[in-house]
């Protein structure tokens, strides 16, 4: 059998059965610090796919990078076929001030596929274009809700690929959305450039969820096992197929006041049916936020204090909302379950 080729990335060499940290200079700060992307690369002894694992594209979004963190860690990568890139922080200045956003205020994923020249977001992008995805032949991106805002586990892909949509169900997460690919995103770029990416949504920012970030490393595992990369053993199938919805809706504030909420992430809504209220301070002005549809929520405000128009609830329509209950709840008991989170080996 022939020896497989060195992974060159960077100015970095990483021989077959190696595995390695590296550092991709990204500029340097005002104070003549210097910046970086740190990636880690897996590299197999034996042929395969070549798979990046991002998060941390929105510095505040932290459930991703516990995810990446807890999927270095599994005993299976020992066994690995092909290439693993994980980038567990890829906008280390958001991170580092808690927020979204880059030093000039730009969101890096309305901003790919970026620019050698251009702004600091446009010149990230480039290099996580060029240095990353580049060398890929498949992406999962790890991604929660803004700030306020919590998610149902969720994966999200855009419509007519039949691929991703396969992938999402290997991946196994409750819900799964069709989300239209919007412009300057890395799921869209990196579908310009010829590369599947998955985007996983989960939790609320600057938190952890424990069951997300389960969802998201055996999700991962799942599709690595399903591309031939990981062995079988130990790498359970889901219990239950996720649910696919078609179309999903924001229910938004209507008026500015205090939210009262009676329904949760994950909850099934009928039509009709009173999910909040919103109050002025006085207690003299009530109004109720009402469900126009039958549906599954999967994504809402945790966040009391809201303005007129706020978007409060993220309805998903699905084929059965009566089954969405039973699903969730398998799916759930699963991941409680699951002997890869033994906390002596992960946690």
């Amino acid at each position: 059998m022939a020896k497989r080729k060195v992974f060159k990335i960077g100015d970095e060499v990483i021989t077959p059965g190696t595995r390695r940290t590296i550092d991709l200079p990204v500029s340097m700060l005002s104070d003549h610090t210097p910046m970086t992307m740190s990636a880690h690369v897996i590299h197999g002894r034996r042929d395969g796919p070549v798979v990046f694992v991002s998060a941390g594209v929105h510095g505040d979004e932290i459930i991703g990078i516990e995810i990446v963190r807890r999927l270095l860690g599994v005993p299976q990568l020992d066994s690995l076929r092909g290439t693993l890139i994980a980038v567990p922080i890829v906008n280390a200045f958001g991170f580092l001030n808690n927020s979204r956003y880059l030093p000039d205020r730009r969101d890096l994923n309305r901003t790919f596929p970026g620019t050698q020249g251009g702004s600091l977001a446009s010149r990230l992008a480039r290099l996580f274009m060029t240095e990353i995805v580049a060398r890929s032949d498949l992406g999962i991106d790890l991604h929660s809700a803004a700030v306020h805002r919590t998610n149902l586990p969720q994966i999200r892909i855009s419509p007519g690929n039949r691929e991703t949509l396969r992938l999402a169900r290997v991946f196994g997460a409750p819900v799964i959305l069709r989300s239209e690919l919007r412009e300057g995103s890395l799921r869209g770029a990196a579908s310009d450039a010829g590369v599947d990416v998955l985007l996983f949504e989960a939790g609320e920012a600057l938190r952890f969820d424990e069951m997300a970030v389960r969802a998201g490393v055996s999700g991962i595992l799942r599709v690595l096992k399903d591309q031939s990369m990981l062995p079988a053993k130990g790498i359970a199938r889901p219990k239950r197929k996720p649910l696919l919805s078609k179309s999903s809706r924001w229910l938004r504030a209507p008026q500015g006041g205090l939210l009262r909420s009676y329904k949760s992430e994950g909850d099934t809504v009928t039509e009709g049916e009173t999910l909040a209220i919103v109050a002025d301070p006085f207690g003299e002005v009530e109004i109720p936020v009402v469900s126009d549809a039958d549906g599954l929520i999967v994504g809402r405000a945790v966040f009391p204090n809201v303005n007129e128009g706020d978007a409060l609830f993220h309805v998903a329509q699905v084929a059965d909302p009566d089954e969405a209950g039973e699903t969730l709840e398998h799916l759930s008991s699963q991941l409680e379950a699951d002997p890869i989170f033994d906390e002596d080996e992960i946690i």
